[in-house]
C-alpha cells in the first residue's frame, strides 16, 4: 500500500478540515510517530512496486539516496528479502550522487555505504547497481555525466525516488543556486552541508569540496518521489520548503511543481509547519493546557507583551478569539496561565522538605531522594544539568551519576597521542596496563579508515572517564556514586554504532534495579548527530518498562533535559531551575574539565560553539523568555520536562 496514492495540486484532501489544517502546504506531506515506523511503510510502498513491476515482466528503476533518513527503509528492505522473499533481480538502481574525488573503497564514499547497508543483502545483479564515479578525471567528467543521464532514460526513466534533504534545501547534492533545468553534473559543496558532514570526516578539513550529483531536472522526471527527513534539525527546512515560495536558493522547493511527490516526516521533523507551530491559526483547537501555554508564550513574543499586559484585542488579532470566548476575558486567562508556568519554577529540583508540593514540580518526600543522572556521554551530565546536578548534592540527595558510553571516539587522535605519550614517559610501557609504546606506534602509522584497536580504545576511553571524574569530583560528588556501563552498542571502535541490544536494556536495568531511584534523570535530546542520545533513551525506556511491576517504580519519576543541541521550549517545560551567576560559573568550569571536548569538537553537529559556550547561552536564553514573559528575572535557568513511561 502506498503511503498516498498519486495526487495533483489541484484536488483537495480527504475532508475540509483536513485541507484547512493544511492549507499553507504546498507539497503533500505524510506524518508519523517515529522514522521507524515511517521508514517501514516507505520500504512497503518500495517493494510493492518492485512486486507489481515484475508480474509485468518489466524492470524497476529505483533512485536511491544514502545518508541517515533511509537507513532504516534499506534495514527493512533487507529484512524483507530474508524473511519474505523480496528479489531484487528484476531491479536497476541509480544513485543521487558521489562525493568527489573519493575512491568506491572509502568508508566515507557512497558506493561503500549503498553496499555496506543493501546491496551486498540482497539479489541484486551487479550490473543493475548504478553509482556516479568519484574519480572520473576531470576533463572526462562532463562526458560521464551525459552517459549517465542516458543510463537513466535507456532504462525508461526513474519510477520512483527516495530522497533525503539537507538543511541548505539540498536534494542530491543540488546545492542552493542549482537551476531547475540542471542534469547530472560536478557541484562545489555549501559550506553548511560540509559542517553536516564534518563528523562523518573527523573534521570539517576533511569533508571533500565537491561532489556529482544527478540535477534537479532529472530528478523531476521521477514517476514517484518520496523525500524523508526526520528531527528536530530539518524543522525549519521542511518548513521553508513545503510553505514558501519556489526558489533555486532552496532548491528542494522546486518539488512542489512535482504531481506525486509525499514529504515523510517524523513529529519532531514537522514541528515548524504552521499546522503544529501555530495551529490557532489555521483550525479550531482543542485548548489543552499545553496549548494554551504555547501559544500565550507565542502571543507575548509576537507582541513583545508579558502575559499579564495581554489583551482581548491581543488574543481576537492574532487567532484565539475562541480561546477568548472559552476562558471569559483575557484578564482571567492570564492569570490562570502566569500561575502554570510560575508554577514550573524551583530552586528545589528534589522537593522542598516539609512544604506544600500541590503546585510544585516535585514532591517533598521523601525528603532525601535516591536519583540517578543518565548521561549518554561522559560530559552531557554537566552540559545539560550541571547546575541542578550541583543543587541536588547541595541539597542533600543520595544522586548517583551514570555515563552510558564511553565517548571513546570523540577522543582525537591527536588528543590520544598526547596521553600516550606522557603515560610513557610516566609509567614506561611495562608497568602499565596500556602499552603506550604499542599505542604511539599504531597512532603515528594509522591508515586512513582504519578502526582503532582495543588499546587505542582503552586509552581514549579512560581519557574521558577521568575527565569525568574530576568535573563530578568538582561539583562535589562522591567516588563512589560514579558509575560507567560502556553500553555494548558504542563499543565498535567506529562512528556507526551497532544497534541497541537485550545486553544493552539488561546493563540499564540492572543499575535502576541496584539503586532504586525516587528520581531519574535522562537525556531527552534526540538531535545528537550519531545518534547515541536516542539508543540511550530507548534503553532506559525498555529498562524502565520491564521493571514496572517493581513496587519501588510507583515512586519513580522520570525527567528529561535536553543535550547540547536544542532546549525544550516554554511550553514544554514542567520544571524550571534556576542558576545564581556562582552557578553558572561551576556549572562552566565543570564542562571545562573535559579538556579532550576543548577546542576541537569532533561531534558539534551544525554549532560551531564550544559545548560550555551553548549551555550557557542557552541557559542565559531560558531565563531571558522567563522574564520577558513576565516571571521572575533570574541569571540562567536549566529546564527539564517529565516523561510519563
Amino acid at each position: 500500500m502506498k503511503i498516498a496514492p498519486e495526487i495533483k495540486r489541484d484536488i483537495s484532501y480527504e475532508s475540509a478540515g483536513k485541507f484547512e489544517e493544511t492549507r499553507f502546504e504546498k507539497i503533500h506531506i505524510e506524518i508519523f510517530n517515529t522514522a521507524s515506523e515511517a521508514s517501514i511503510l516507505v520500504a512497503q510502498e518500495i517493494a510493492q512496486l518492485i512486486a507489481s513491476k515484475r508480474s509485468q515482466n518489466k524492470i524497476c528503476v529505483l533512485g536511491l539516496a544514502t545518508g541517515s533518513s533511509p537507513i532504516k527503509v534499506y534495514e527493512e528492505l533487507v529484512r524483507m528479502h530474508r524473511e519474505e522473499n523480496l528479489s531484487f533481480s528484476n531491479v536497476v538502481t541509480f544513485n543521487l550522487d558521489e562525493y568527489y574525488a573519493l575512491k568506491k573503497e572509502n568508508h566515507h564514499s557512497y558506493h561503500y555505504f549503498m553496499h555496506e547497508h543493501l546491496f551486498i543483502h540482497i539479489d541484486i545483479k551487479p550490473e543493475n547497481i548504478n553509482i556516479p564515479d568519484g574519480i572520473v578525471p576531470i576533463d572526462a567528467l562532463k562526458d560521464y555525466c551525459i552517459a549517465y543521464e542516458n543510463e537513466i532514460k535507456n532504462a525508461g526513466g526513474l519510477d520512483f525516488q527516495l530522497l533525503g534533504i539537507g538543511r541548505t534545501g539540498h536534494v542530491g547534492f543540488n546545492e542552493p543556486g542549482s537551476h531547475i533545468n540542471s542534469g547530472t553534473r560536478i557541484i562545489t559543496l555549501d559550506h553548511i552541508t560540509k559542517v553536516d558532514a564534518s563528523s562523518d570526516f573527523n573534521g570539517i578539513e576533511n569533508v571533500p569540496k565537491r561532489a556529482i550529483t544527478m540535477g534537479v531536472s532529472t530528478i523531476l522526471k521521477s514517476k514517484r518521489i518520496v523525500l524523508m527527513a526526520w528531527g528536530q534539525n530539518k524543522a525549519d527546512i521542511i518548513n521553508r520548503t513545503t510553505q514558501g515560495e519556489i526558489s533555486s536558493e532552496i532548491p528542494a522547493t522546486f518539488l512542489q511543481n512535482h504531481t506525486n511527490t509525499t514529504f515523510v516526516l517524523d513529529q519532531s521533523a514537522a514541528s515548524e509547519l504552521t499546522r503544529f507551530k501555530t495551529p490557532w491559526l489555521v483550525q479550531d483547537c482543542n485548548w489543552t493546557v499545553e496549548l494554551k501555554c504555547k501559544a500565550i508564550v507565542w502571543l507575548c513574543l509576537k507582541t513583545n507583551r508579558s502575559i499579564l499586559k495581554l489583551t482581548d484585542r491581543d488574543y481576537n488579532n492574532n487567532g484565539m478569539s475562541d480561546l477568548l470566548a472559552l476562558e471569559g476575558s483575557a484578564y482571567d486567562l492570564n492569570i490562570t496561565m502566569f500561575n502554570v508556568l510560575q508554577h514550573t519554577i524551583t530552586g528545589w529540583p528534589g522537593g522542598k522538605p516539609n512544604k506544600d508540593d500541590s503546585k510544585r514540580p516535585e514532591r517533598a518526600n521523601p525528603a532525601i531522594k535516591r536519583i540517578i543522572l543518565f548521561s549518554p556521554h561522559p560530559d552531557d551530565d554537566v552540559i545539560s544539568m550541571g547546575g541542578t546536578f550541583s543543587k541536588l548534592i547541595k541539597q542533600g540527595h543520595d544522586i548517583h551519576v551514570v555515563y552510558q558510553t564511553s565517548g571513546n571516539i570523540a577522543v582525537t587522535d591527536e588528543e590520544a597521542l598526547k596521553y600516550a605519550e606522557v603515560g610513557k614517559d610516566f609509567v614506561g610501557s611495562d608497568e602499565s596496563k596500556i602499552n603506550f609504546e604499542s599505542v604511539i606506534d599504531f597512532l603515528n602509522n594509522k591508515s586512513e579508515n582504519q578502526m582503532d584497536c582495543l588499546e587505542v580504545r582503552r586509552l581514549k576511553g579512560l581519557i574521558r572517564r577521568r575527565e569525568s571524574h574530576a568535573a563530578v569530583r568538582y561539583i562535589g560528588l562522591k567516588e563512589s556514586n560514579i558509575h560507567f556501563l560502556d553500553m555494548p552498542f558504542y563499543e565498535t571502535g567506529l562512528i556507526k554504532k551497532n544497534p541497541i541490544s537485550i545486553e544493552d536494556i539488561a546493563i540499564v536495568k540492572a543499575i535502576i534495579e541496584k539503586i532504586k531511584p525516587h528520581q531519574v534523570f535522562a537525556a531527552g535530546d534526540l538531535a545528537d548527530p550519531h545518534g547515541t542520545h536516542e539508543v540511550c533513551l530507548n534503553a532506559i525506556f525498555a529498562a524502565m518498562a520491564a521493571l514496572k511491576v517493581q513496587p519501588f517504580m510507583n515512586d519513580c519519576w522520570l525527567w528529561l533535559y535536553r543535550g547540547a543541541w536544542h532546549e525544550w521550549e516554554i511550553h514544554e517545560i514542567d520544571m524550571a531551575v534556576p542558576l545564581s551567576p556562582e552557578e553558572v560559573m561551576l556549572k562552566r568550569h565543570a564542562i571545562l574539565y573535559h579538556q579532550s571536548q576543548k577546542d576541537r569538537v569532533m561531534f558539534q553537529g551544525n554549532d560551531s560553539r564550544e559545548f560550555w559556550v551553548r549551555a550557557e547561552e542557552r541557559n542565559k536564553h531560558t531565563a531571558k523568555l522567563y522574564d520577558d514573559l513576565g516571571l521572575a528575572e533570574y541569571e540562567a535557568i536549566e529546564a527539564f520536562k517529565r516523561f510519563d513511561y
